[in-house]
Order: C-alpha cells, then structure tokens, then sequence
C-alpha cells in the first residue's frame, strides 16, 4: 500500500502539481520529466489507478442507490419509522450522503485525468494504448455515477482546479460513450475479473446506453456479453461466498490490508446499521434459490445476508452476467423476445416463468424492475432504476426532488460558477 501511494504522488508530481507527499518508499523515477516517461513508469502509476477507483467513491458511493432506493432502512438504536424518513434525513445538501461520495468521484477523476496526461506524452505503443483505454473505462464509470446520481455536474478531462460551472447531461454523455468507444479499441479480452477487460467494457457500454434510453442498442451489448464463452449464470452462493464463478465480469478485489471497504460491518450484526425493509424481505419466495444468500437473521433482525467477511472486507462487484440478462430483456421488450431472457435467469434462480405473462410494454417493464430489485438488492441500482423509468414517486411516496442527488453546499461554496439543481433549490 505504501508503494501505492508513492506511485499515486508521483504521478502528481510528474504533472508538477504537488510540491510534496509524505511517503516512505520513493521510487527513484518519481522526479521524471512529465515529457519523458518511460512504459515503465507508466506501468507503475497504472497499478494505483485500480487502487482509487475501487476505494474513492467510499462505502456511501456504492450504497447510494440503495440507501435512496426505499429497500432498506437504518438499524439499531437510530432506526427511522420508516425508509422513506431515512431518505429525508441523508439526502441533505451539507449530509456525508452527499458530499463524501462527490468528492471521492472527483478525487478519483483527477487521477485519471493525471494519468492520461502523461500516458498521451508516452509513445502509443499496443501496451500504452491499451492503458489508457483502461483508464478511459474509469472515466466513463466515474462520470457514469456522477450524472446519473447528480446530473448536470462539472465536466473535467485533464487535471484541473478550475472552477467550472455544470455541464449538460448530452455533454457528459458524450465524453462517456467517446471514452467507452476508445477502451473497446483497445483493451484485452477477459483474463480475470479483477482486471478491466474488452468484456468489463462492453458492459458498461450496455449499462451506460440503457440509462441513455437507448434500448435496443443496449440489448445488443449485453448479448455480446451472453454470447461470450468467458462467462455464464452460476449459482448464487458462489458468487458471493468468494468460490470461483462464471457470472462475474469485473471486480473489484478490495483487499482488506488496503484498508478496504467493509461492507459486512455495515449489514452483518444483530443491530445492523442497514438493514432491509421487511416490504423487500416478504418479496423473496422460498423457491428463490437466491433468498437464503440474501437474507439472513441475527436476534430477531431480518440483515442483508451477502456479505459476510466481519473481520476483512468483501469483493465489490461491478459488473456480473444477470445484469446483462435483463438488461437484454428490457431492451428487447415483449416483442422482441425480452420475456425469453427474463423467464431464462427466473428458471435458473429456481422461479416460473413471470405468470400470468406481461400484456404491455409497460407490464413488462414491471416485471423487469421486480426481478432487478430482487437480483441486485444491496448491489445500488434500486434507486437509478426506479428513477429511470419513472417510477420513483410512485414506488417511495416521496417528492420529484429525491429523483436526483443535491450538489453538495461546500461545492457551491467553493465554486460560484456552480449552481444547485433546480429541485433542491
């Protein structure tokens, strides 16, 4: 870890934007001409890409989607009446919620747009290219999770400080699917799921284009990925039970002497700190061969039964096969044979096929947010998925305003070219 974070303040030092950084194992290249980087020293600033992406957004960033989505709500001696009290109460404009995951998402961007700088000055070589497209799939993923969650947000793709005012949404989209379209050109197929791979980045193309309503195409991404001989639908304990599976298309190890993010702290204890409502617990069947993996007891608490490590720290998963299953089977829709997909991940869960059978698009659209709540529950895409279609209000009881994420006040502070969006204003 040490060498992580000299190879991290080395990079700022190749740019010539820290003075200093308190670390104890200097590599002796820390001092190199940002015009004169060698692929070995690319190589090295490329292994600290991996360790911020995965720790930056902090444990709020990946619970986010949750925590706002109404599935689950505080536990313990805090608990709120309801988990819709619990959303008012985080969702604050001066709230951690808020502010914490903005700040790791940007912190991380600068990274990234750090490492490209210099990457860009290096000769483009097949390993160098393939680099940056990696660090262009972080890109596109940070800038993913920063409109989708807060919208209109400033769009940064070189190392600044600058005080910009918000980009449009078709702005950032763009950079995303430019970005996306670089990696695809140039990273590796899949060799390990804790490695960004040519697959890890069609799936986020396939997540990234529904969230862009663009369905179909979406569709025909994530059956790339159906069709690819590197994965298939495995049994669920596997997947999080730490065994070997074929589901998991990237991961991020988050290594525990890395300092990282517990999860289990969070939802595995008699008084969890989160825990699911009973509305969600009631939904799972006993057929449901994931029920048992997904919820647990302790005492007489029903707890998020996925992540288990008390003493170390989980696997984050970014991008596993069921997600591409349905995310087929929205994009096709009921003419397009989306009920086929839907029905297939249903049989291998231990589930009939969706009865009685959807009659409209929007029944079907239903029936897709059903599984995807069960599936992903405590995996963050309740939240995005219910505002995505439309049925946030409906779904929480709660005001049009909780469909997007306040921009932070310190950031309005700091930056008088940012304004707050015009729901919470």
């Amino acid at each position: 870890m040490k060498k992580i974070v000299s190879l991290l303040c080395t990079a700022a030092t190749l740019l010539g934007v820290v003075s200093s950084c308190q670390v104890m194992d200097h590599y002796p290249h820390n001092a190199v001409s940002r015009d004169s980087v060698s692929e070995e020293d690319l190589n090295l600033l490329f292994t600290g890409l991996y360790n911020f992406a995965q720790y930056k957004p902090t444990f709020n960033g990946y619970f986010q989607n949750d925590m706002a989505g109404g599935d689950f709500n505080r536990g313990g001696s805090s608990a709120f009446a309801d988990a819709p009290s619990w959303i008012k109460d985080c969702m604050l404009i001066t709230g951690g919620w808020i502010s914490g995951p903005w700040n790791g998402y940007y912190s991380w961007l600068y990274q990234v747009n750090s490492f490209l700088l210099i990457a860009q000055k290096a000769e483009q070589t097949d390993d160098v290219l393939e680099m940056e497209g990696v660090a262009r799939f972080f890109r596109a993923l940070v800038y993913y999770d920063l409109t989708t969650k807060y919208r209109n947000v400033p769009l940064l793709t070189e190392p600044s400080d600058e005080q910009l005012p918000a980009a449009s949404q078709a702005d950032i989209w763009k950079v995303v699917n430019e970005d996306l379209a670089f990696a695809e050109a140039h990273c590796s197929h899949f060799s390990s799921k804790y490695y960004v791979s040519l697959e890890a980045v069609q799936a986020l193309i396939a997540r990234a284009l529904l969230a862009q309503n663009r369905k179909a195409e979406a569709a025909t991404y994530a059956e790339k990925l159906i069709a690819a001989s590197y994965f298939g639908l495995d049994e669920y304990e596997k997947i999080f039970r730490g065994q070997e599976n074929r589901e998991e298309i990237f991961t991020f190890s988050n290594l525990a002497d890395e300092h990282g993010i517990n999860f289990s702290t969070n939802f595995y204890q008699a008084n969890p700190m989160y825990a699911p409502t009973q509305e969600v617990v009631n939904l799972f069947v006993a057929a449901d061969k994931r029920r048992d993996v997904t919820i647990g007891r302790e005492g007489n608490q029903d707890i998020l039964f996925k992540y288990l490590n008390k003493n170390t720290s989980d696997p984050i998963i970014v991008f596993r096969l069921a997600e591409m299953y349905l995310i087929s089977a929205e994009g096709k829709g009921i003419a397009g044979g989306g009920l086929q997909r839907l029905n297939e991940l249903r049989a291998f869960r231990g589930l009939p096929a969706v009865t009685p059978a959807p009659a409209t698009d929007e029944e079907f659209i239903d029936a897709v947010l059903a599984e995807r709540r069960l599936e992903f529950l405590g995996e963050g895409f309740r939240w995005f998925d219910l505002v995505r279609t439309g049925r946030y209000e409906a779904a929480t009881g709660l005001e049009t305003k909780y469909t997007v994420f306040p921009i932070p006040l310190r950031e309005l502070e700091l930056n008088e070219n940012l304004e707050q969006n015009e729901l919470w204003k």
